[in-house]
């Protein structure tokens, strides 16, 4: 019961913090995504690595990530692209540093360092984008991951008995997928129904594939961090959110339907 209720409350302020962070306008959205940015290359320096990895690798990785994220963001909203010119700096310095450090992987630690701009600062960058077009649609990203995730855990857990990815996520069934997609669909509907104007230019037709879209890739995502975790032999990314995990456990999913929710908006036109 105590676990129970400590998850529903650390659940509940984080859901306020993205749904404020949205809302409140373009500037308190930039520090929602450096935050998670941040928090998120943290975590992931820490997974592949026992000791944790030297302070300053992880400070100047964590350094970049926001860089990118606050670049976007500025070319932009203000049509400036002088922290862009910074990041290309921290792209310099980190192949430089990497020079002087001791350490006998070399490769590799540059490698993780490119992953962690690569798989959560750059899809958190990308995010701006979105935003400029529509902050609804940012936020129908969260709805849709949510419920996916709620109709996934239901469904599955009373009907489930097809694994989906046995290899990875052996809870995961094709009975949860079909639940969680059968819920964002219904939900796209009704909120394009009821809220004709929240997906902004999307019509009824192009509101329901944005939800197929959202659901699928949520779930790749989530499978590609198990496929991490798995791979470092973790069961959680972090401890960073009492009763759910890492700030990563919370946006795996996110930070692969960010990238696809751009490019079918490219699309759509």
């Amino acid at each position: 019961m105590k676990n129970i209720l400590l998850r529903s409350i650390s659940g509940a302020i984080y859901v306020g913090l993205i749904v404020g962070g949205i809302l409140a306008g373009k500037w308190s959205f930039l520090a929602l995504c450096a935050l998670l940015s941040g928090l998120g290359i943290v975590e992931l320096n820490h997974l592949h690595s026992s000791n944790r990895r030297n302070f300053s690798q992880t400070a100047i990785d964590t350094i970049g990530g926001i860089i990118l994220v606050a670049g976007t963001w500025q070319a932009i909203f203000f049509n400036s692209r002088y922290i862009l010119a910074a990041y290309l700096l921290y792209i310099i310095s980190r192949m430089v540093f990497q020079l002087y450090r001791t350490g006998e992987t070399p490769m590799r630690d540059l490698a993780y360092s490119m992953l962690g701009q690569m798989y959560v600062a750059l899809p958190l960058a990308l995010s701006m984008f979105i935003y400029a077009y529509s902050p609804a649609i940012v936020l129908s990203m969260f709805i849709f991951i949510w419920l996916n995730d709620t109709g996934a855990f239901v469904v599955g857990s009373l009907l489930g008995k097809h694994r989906l990815f046995p290899r990875l996520s052996p809870k995961k069934s094709w009975e949860g997928f079909w639940g969680g997609l059968t819920i964002c669909v219904i939900a796209a509907i009704m909120i394009e129904t009821f809220l004709p104007d929240f997906f902004t230019a999307m019509n009824m037709l192009q509101a329901i594939i944005f939800s197929l879209v959202a659901v699928v890739f949520s779930t790749w995502g989530d499978l590609i961090e198990s496929m991490f975790k798995r791979n470092f032999d973790v069961k959680d990314s972090g401890h960073l959110i009492p009763g759910h995990g890492g700030i990563l456990d919370r946006i795996d999913s996110l930070l692969l339907v960010i990238p696809a929710t751009l490019c079918y908006l490219i699309l759509i036109g």
